[in-house]
């Protein structure tokens, strides 16, 4: 048996020293873990807002065009009685005021498809709407990639952070946590969009 006071005090500096990088580098790999989750959590969001409005404002889209068919049709009808009230001027009074009174009431009807503040379900209001949903789109469109890379950065980061811990190399861990604060600016701009990404435009 090796008596312990016999190793030399430098190989217990240099275990101790091991020790201590090696409960450093875990507590480091658990935070960027813990970021990568977040910055996961913020990409799931973007991407669900994207395809979600990017279907909204399709939906809505068609919608008033439907709105808008219908209006046209009632327009046209309406044009039509008029041009045979106006070709046949001997029509009895009653059947033009029959006639009158459905030109008002199909002219009553297209204004309504047009516009309807009340509803909401006008085609102004509709595109309005639509447009709404466009801009919910664009605005998780430009923070998706963001997180893309904050999350590929992060993971680099982690691997590295595993790599340094298996050679007990400082270096390796201060090459991880440059990643990591690469990544960890990404996902703050992937939430807050202070800096637009040239490549993706604004």
């Amino acid at each position: 048996m090796v008596d312990e006071t016999e190793i030399p005090e430098s190989v217990h500096e240099h275990a101790h020293h091991h020790d201590g990088f090696r409960r450093l580098a875990a507590v480091y790999v658990g935070m960027v873990a813990m970021l990568l989750a977040i910055s996961s959590l913020g990409g799931g969001k973007a991407t669900k807002e994207m395809l979600g409005a990017s279907i909204r404002a399709s939906d809505t889209y068609s919608f008033a065009q439907a709105k808008y068919l219908r209006q046209t049709a009632y327009e046209l009808a309406a044009d039509q009685i008029e041009a045979q009230l106006t070709a046949y001027p001997s029509i009895p009074d009653d059947a033009k005021a029959s006639m009158t009174a459905l030109i008002a009431r199909y002219r009553a009807a297209a204004a309504r498809y047009a516009s309807d503040p009340t509803s909401g379900e006008g085609r102004r209001e509709l595109i309005a709407t639509a447009k709404n949903w466009e801009a919910v789109r664009d605005h998780a469109e430009v923070q998706d990639p963001n997180f893309q890379f904050a999350q590929a950065l992060f993971q680099i980061a982690i691997v590295l952070a595993s790599v340094a811990i298996a050679a007990n190399s400082f270096a390796l861990l201060g090459l991880s946590a440059t990643s990591a604060t690469f990544a960890t600016a990404m996902m703050i701009n992937g939430y807050f969009l202070l800096v637009p990404l040239p490549w993706f435009g604004s």
